[in-house]
């Protein structure tokens, strides 16, 4: 069977080592030490973030990256998304040509606003740039790790690739779909994270279903604005990498982001919500990143602007959503440089 790396022992990480050596491939998943490692090969997961979760037997743990890419058809980077350079860094003289890389992160490179996959571009040799992938979509770890039903997208500039991927990853109860869209596969996973902490202040302030529905939607709409600034084709962000992925995350207690959201809403520090935190939550670093994007493009993007505030200059969190929910309404698809409408023109011309 082939053989999978996975690069990074977070929650997301561990889960799909597990998925895949379930379904019977060699997943060789690579810790940053090695007492990480000796931990993880004779505890197994950690007990409070993945209660009764142990290990299958097609599943090694290893921190050497030779021993963990060696013969890997794939490599899958399931580490923060402000540390995959880094750790590129560390294993890309073992990529082979034929080795396809798959980024599982969601987020933005904050000191570049940078994609996953234009940092992942700028690491690795230019010969094997056509092997980037992109996985996204509504996958919250600990209903896949209990075996519920769950779908994400796999994007890749080349289509063969694409379905390459696809079929080798593709598992029991896990479904892969494929898009060539990977602009805005990449956005609609990093922005939605922005949304879902705004959902989550929704929720803890009690605002109510019919507010969050309006504020999903309108960030869905300034998601697909800034996807559509940068060429993603805004149909992509209807699709599973962008509503789907925005649905679960701020919809369920399970996302991390959603969690930040709701913390703040009853007037917790933010450094001390991050620090009680054992996984990431990437929608805080991708909010600076998009702040500064909307400021350089000039885009009109409000909700991104009030979660900035909210999150980096301490603007008060019922006083800042309640003034954002109340805001004078306009044309839904109209803003300050969104090219929505010139969008839907076109394709209707097209069509014509």
């Amino acid at each position: 069977m082939p053989k999978i790396a996975v690069i990074g022992t977070t929650t997301w990480g561990i889960t799909l080592a597990i998925v895949l050596a379930n379904k019977g491939l060699n997943v060789s998943l690579w810790a940053r030490t090695e007492e990480e490692a000796i931990r993880l090969r004779e505890r197994g997961p950690d007990s409070h973030r993945l209660p009764h979760v142990t290990f299958p037997p097609q599943l090694s743990v290893t921190s050497s990256p030779k021993k963990a890419l060696s013969r890997a058809a794939a490599v899958i980077l399931a580490v923060p998304s402000q540390t995959i350079r880094q750790n590129l860094k560390i294993i890309k003289e073992y990529l082979k040509e034929s080795t396809l890389i798959v980024n599982a992160a969601k987020g933005l490179e904050t000191s570049s606003n940078k994609r996953m996959s234009q940092v992942i571009a700028e690491e690795i040799p230019p010969g094997y740039r056509s092997n980037i992938c992109i996985l996204s979509g509504p996958n919250l770890f600990r209903e896949i790790l209990l075996g519920l039903p769950a779908s994400t997208v796999l994007a890749a500039e080349d289509n063969t690739i694409a379905i390459k991927a696809q079929k080798l990853l593709t598992a029991p109860n896990f479904s892969i779909y494929t898009n060539n869209d990977i602009i805005g596969v990449e956005m609609g996973g990093a922005l939605k994270n922005v949304i879902a902490i705004g959902a989550g202040m929704i929720d803890g302030l009690g605002y109510g279903d019919n507010a969050k529905a309006a504020f999903i939607t309108r960030g869905l709409t300034e998601m697909a604005a800034l996807s559509v600034a940068l060429g993603s084709n805004p149909l992509t962000l209807s699709g599973l990498s962008g509503l789907g992925d925005l649905i679960a995350t701020c919809a369920s207690p399970l996302s991390r982001n959603h969690y930040v959201g709701v913390e703040l809403s009853k007037g917790h520090n933010l450094k001390n919500i991050l620090a009680s935190m054992r996984d990431v939550a990437e929608g805080v670093s991708t909010t600076a990143a998009v702040w500064d994007m909307a400021q350089r493009l000039k885009l009109e993007m409000p909700i991104t602007e009030k979660m900035y505030h909210i999150l980096y200059n301490s603007a008060d969190t019922r006083q800042t959503i309640t003034a954002l929910l109340g805001a004078k309404g306009r044309h839904e698809l109209s803003g300050r440089r969104w090219r929505l409408f010139s969008f839907f023109k076109r394709r209707r011309r097209a069509k014509v």
